[in-house]
């Protein structure tokens, strides 16, 4: 048997070593937590590789079709004289083109800036290494890695791993980027469904409003003449106190709902936001001659629930209903109520039943779907189909369930089931 040679046994422990670093920079951008995170990793990871110290990362931002830069370390100013950089320059067509890594002194960039008539004003001296990253054949950023001094050709074996790592992180940066316009998109969506709703909120706002300012506009009417009446002064302006308050409290309501917010876990009592939301729809109920049914449980547990998250989820399910039976006579029953699932964990329940015409089983299945709505018909009413998937996303958010049980000419139950505080 021949023994390796010296250079050999070198050459696998390399090897070894590149295949460790490579699969430890993957672990590392696996599950990232910001985008700032992101791109601080894989500059570090560039830079150990490379040996070139210093770097800076740019994405591309396709509204403006240019790159910017969003994350550097060590002396940036040595490396690009702008943060920004269009789509149309030299080293990025070169980039886009090639969609391979460009050592200093590269003559495709050369060629390209000679062609373009163009100086590389971004390299005031030739000691940088430009990393693409490439996804789906589209150059979604670039890292530019320097050095104070001159370096020589980077090892095939380098370079072979400095491509895998700038594909990881291509990779990584995209699902990133895909999440965040996800995330983005969500709150939109649920920023909409609140707005959907703020007519019939207002309806019922300027319903329950009246008699409080009645009440004050009779108190100021009266009370030049009964200025002196010491008893009907004192009681009067504790009835326009409370209504004041109790007008104060509607509004602020009304502005929570309608401003979305990151969602806020507090200690809640269920049966008051249920009665919140019925308090709301109850003008539009009554035009209709739907007769509300309120059965809430007394000794109903509290829950961490964030309130304005959840009255979303009930007033659209309860506008829904009332849409579902239209003009009455009908009804809508909401009950409330604890259970205590085999292993002991507390759960609140909500059901909101409506004797409306139903739904057909091949859309039941569906009704969650994004976009899928039964409304079309119905220009007054017209549905967007983000309703009842927001509501089930929320539900899902707090560790709860939804479920839908529907007969055609009967009605709909929608059932709730959210966590409670233990007891």
């Amino acid at each position: 048997m021949i023994a390796p040679t010296s250079a050999q046994t070198n050459s696998a422990s390399a090897e070894q070593e590149s295949l460790r670093t490579l699969t430890r920079f993957l672990q590392q951008i696996g599950h990232p937590t910001s985008l700032t995170c992101l791109a601080d990793q894989i500059l570090l990871c560039l830079s150990e590789i490379s040996g070139y110290p210093q770097g800076s990362l740019f994405l591309y931002e396709p509204e403006h079709r240019r790159f910017r830069q969003i994350h550097s370390f060590g002396q940036v100013e040595t490396i690009v004289a702008h943060s920004v950089m269009d789509a149309d320059h030299p080293l990025i067509h070169s980039l886009s083109l090639r969609q391979h890594i460009l050592q200093p002194g590269s003559s495709a960039l050369a060629s390209r800036a000679e062609r373009s008539g163009e100086m590389m004003s971004p390299f005031p001296d030739p000691h940088t290494l430009a990393v693409p990253l490439v996804t789906h054949g589209t150059l979604i950023a670039f890292s530019l890695l320097h050095s104070p001094t001159a370096r020589t050709a980077l090892s095939s074996v380098t370079v072979e791993l400095l491509t895998a790592m700038a594909q990881g992180a291509a990779n990584a940066l995209d699902s990133l980027l895909i999440y965040e316009d996800l995330r983005q998109s969500q709150a939109l969506m649920r920023r909409t469904d609140r707005l959907r709703s703020l007519e019939i909120i207002a309806g019922g706002f300027a319903h329950e409003i009246r008699n409080p300012l009645t009440s004050i506009k009779t108190f100021i009417q009266l009370a030049p003449e009964r200025k002196d009446d010491s008893q009907f002064i004192g009681e009067f302006s504790r009835i326009v106190l409370e209504d004041v308050n109790r007008i104060e409290r509607l509004v602020q309501e009304i502005l929570d709902y309608a401003r979305y917010m990151e969602p806020q876990m507090t200690d809640e009592d269920l049966n008051d936001i249920v009665t919140s939301c019925l308090y709301f729809i109850q003008v539009k109920a009554d035009s209709l001659g739907i007769k509300i049914e309120k059965q809430l449980a007394p000794e109903l547990p509290r829950g961490m629930l964030d309130r304005q998250q959840i009255k979303q989820v009930l007033l659209n399910l309860l506008l829904n209903a009332l849409d579902a039976i239209g003009e009455g006579p009908g009804s809508l029953r909401v009950r409330t109520h604890q259970f205590q699932k085999p292993e002991g964990a507390l759960f609140m329940q909500i059901d909101i039943e409506d004797s409306g015409h139903g739904i057909a089983p091949e859309n039941l299945e569906h009704i969650f779907d994004p976009f899928f709505t039964t409304k079309h018909t119905s220009t007054m009413n017209a549905g967007t189909g983000l309703g009842l998937t927001i509501a089930h996303q929320i539900i899902h958010e707090h560790h709860g369930d939804i479920h839908v049980a529907s007969t055609v000419g009967q009605g709909t139950t929608f059932r709730i089931t959210l966590p409670a505080l233990p007891q």
